[in-house]
């Protein structure tokens, strides 16, 4: 698969950061930590019709399935998370014990102290992808069918990773369409998915670019797979210029996870075959900051067309 060359949405334009937080600023409320947000009535009615407009391309015969924000510890440590994104990850802890010593870990706030340090790990993390989940439901079934599987799956997602720019959240939307199957029906999933990603980024007028692309893995190790990614053109992201051309932000992506998630979970056809597995990811919530900054903050005021695309 080839690098796609630019494209631009003729009613697409380019705002400064300043214009992008000022655009914004109707949308947002502060949580007081940053990357996360209240939302606004007119920024969720953005993010519903993106789910919608998404939900119309659904691949035939796509199962369905939408996750909670928290997912098994177990489940993640067995995929090797924590050996590829260690500094992402969000784990749930709680406090323990009898009601007297929960108690008395409470009442330290209220003394000056800091009740956090009686917190013991739960068996939950913070899922940090929407497709992490599925990968064992579809293990728990047996064989993998011939014609493999597609799920359609969506989460509220975390990753750790502040930032103030609110086209970097650490709690976000994600949706994603995976295909589990033969190294051959990955690619004929994936790379169609590239140009029907662009008609629908058309559609809603925004300014992409497709260009290959890499996960952030961790550490020196990390930086040696994040290049091998890149050769093997595994991952491919949609960029659309949030905050300025030189900098865009990756609102979808197409990857290609060879026979990673076969093999930690026992995917096999009844051939024998280990199963390789893909996705095709979608930010909704970039998406939706991408729509606000390039047609502005009211939604009555965005191109009449990209209205009817969304059905607003």
């Amino acid at each position: 698969m080839n690098i796609i060359t630019p494209v631009h949405a003729c009613c697409a334009h380019h705002f400064e950061p300043d214009h992008l937080d000022a655009t914004v600023s109707s949308l947002f409320t502060a949580s007081g930590v940053d990357g996360v947000y209240g939302r606004s009535g007119a920024y969720e009615s953005a993010v519903e019709a993106l789910a919608a407009l998404i939900s119309r391309h659904r691949p035939d015969g796509a199962e369905v399935y939408r996750f909670p924000p928290v997912m098994p510890r177990a489940s993640l440590e067995k995929q090797g998370y924590l050996q590829s994104f260690p500094n992402l990850i969000g784990a749930v802890s709680t406090l323990t014990g009898s009601e007297r010593e929960i108690s008395r870990s409470a009442a330290k706030h209220e003394a000056g102290g800091d009740w956090t340090e009686d917190l013991k790990p739960s068996d939950l993390v913070l899922a940090p992808a929407a497709c992490y989940p599925i990968y064992p439901i579809a293990a728990a079934r047996g064989i993998v069918p011939a014609d493999g599987y597609v799920f359609d799956v969506a989460a509220d997602c975390f990753r750790h990773e502040p930032s103030r720019q609110v086209d970097r959240f650490q709690s976000f939307r994600m949706r994603e369409y995976v295909r589990i199957g033969t190294p051959a029906q990955i690619q004929a999933f994936r790379d169609p998915w590239v140009e029907r990603a662009k008609g629908i980024a058309d559609a809603i007028g925004l300014s992409y670019s497709v260009d290959v692309a890499n996960d952030p893995f961790f550490g020196r190790v990390g930086a040696m797979m994040a290049n091998q990614q890149r050769e093997d053109a595994l991952k491919f992201e949609l960029l659309v210029p949030v905050r300025s051309a030189e900098s865009p932000t990756a609102c979808m992506s197409f990857n290609y996870h060879k026979e990673h998630f076969g093999e930690v979970w026992g995917l096999h056809n009844d051939a024998g075959e280990l199963m390789h597995t893909g996705c095709v990811a979608f930010g909704m919530d970039r998406l939706a900051v991408a729509l606000f900054v390039t047609h502005g903050a009211k939604i009555s005021d965005w191109p009449a067309s990209v209205r009817a695309a969304l059905n607003l």
